[in-house]
């Protein structure tokens, strides 16, 4: 059962492209029609692209993998905000910082700075400096937050990219191509789908088109969250099950054991009595 239909996505506005001078060719194979100068997607075909990356999307959630979500345009950052913080993803919503996944590394020291403010903040550090310094390090701290503060539980790279409008965020899918890392995007008719590995046909500006496919996405990563705590619960209970047989078993072996062996006494002993000399007279 498809996750979407098209009457949704149709009073969303998912099916309103851009203008038809502004247009993308290698958009042609989901573009239904053009009325009053702009194009109109095909959202038959929206339905099923959004099934496939909801589909990817949950495996990938399931193996226990982070998605990071980017979002910087006004309309997407506060609706990506919200939903994907509820799941518990990162996510971007204000400037791309420049070698966010190529140079991972840097951006890993400046989540730890962020930690070690923190930290100079309870150890009684602050109670030491000046109140210009003290000033200047919240500055920094906050400034730091709002760049990352999202991704401050991203200790490795994602495994994968869900974007808002590929022409606005282009750094970022250049910066994922260039790493092999998976993207899934939504791609207005402005776009080349053929940028991402899994395009989602749909209108990139109107919130409320963004917040729908947002909302599928989300469910299917949480689905993805559930089935993986469901499958480590069903392990542990299989491993707990396994070693209370196994304990079982041995006990049965040792009783056994022990039985033969008082047999095998008696059997002894009576083999004794049978042998034994008989009494001169």
């Amino acid at each position: 059962m498809s996750r979407t239909n098209f009457n949704e996505l149709l009073e969303a506005g998912s099916h309103f492209g851009h203008l038809k001078r502004k247009w993308n060719p290698a958009m042609a194979p989901y573009i239904f029609t053009e009325k009053n100068g702009i194009h109109i997607i095909d959202l038959n075909k929206t339905v099923v692209k959004i099934d496939e990356a909801a589909n990817a999307l949950k495996q990938i959630a399931k193996s226990g993998k982070k998605v990071l979500f980017v979002a910087t345009k006004k309309q997407a950052k506060d609706i990506v905000a919200e939903k994907i913080k509820a799941i518990n993803m990162p996510y971007v919503t204000e400037r791309w910082p420049g070698g966010m996944l190529t140079n991972f590394a840097t951006i890993r020291k400046a989540v730890k700075k962020m930690s070690t403010i923190d930290k100079m903040a309870t150890d009684g550090t602050f109670e030491n400096i000046s109140k210009k310094e003290k000033l200047q390090i919240s500055r920094e701290r906050a400034k730091l937050e709002t760049q990352l503060g999202s991704i401050a539980d991203l200790t490795r790279l994602p495994a994968a990219l869900f974007i808002v409008d590929i022409s606005k965020e282009h750094i970022a899918v250049a910066e994922a191509k260039r790493l092999n890392i998976p993207t899934f995007a939504i791609v207005d008719t402005n776009s080349d789908p053929n940028l991402v590995d899994y395009a989602i046909p749909a209108n990139d500006d109107a919130s409320t088109s963004i917040a729908l496919i947002t909302s599928i996405v989300a469910k299917a990563i949480e689905e993805g969250l559930a089935e993986r705590k469901v499958d480590k619960e069903t392990a542990t209970e299989e491993k707990e099950g396994t070693k209370a047989s196994s304990r079982e078993e041995a006990s049965k072996l040792a009783s056994g054991a022990k039985f033969k062996t008082t047999e095998d006494e008696e059997g002894v002993a009576t083999a004794k009595t049978a042998v034994k000399k008989p009494r001169k007279k």
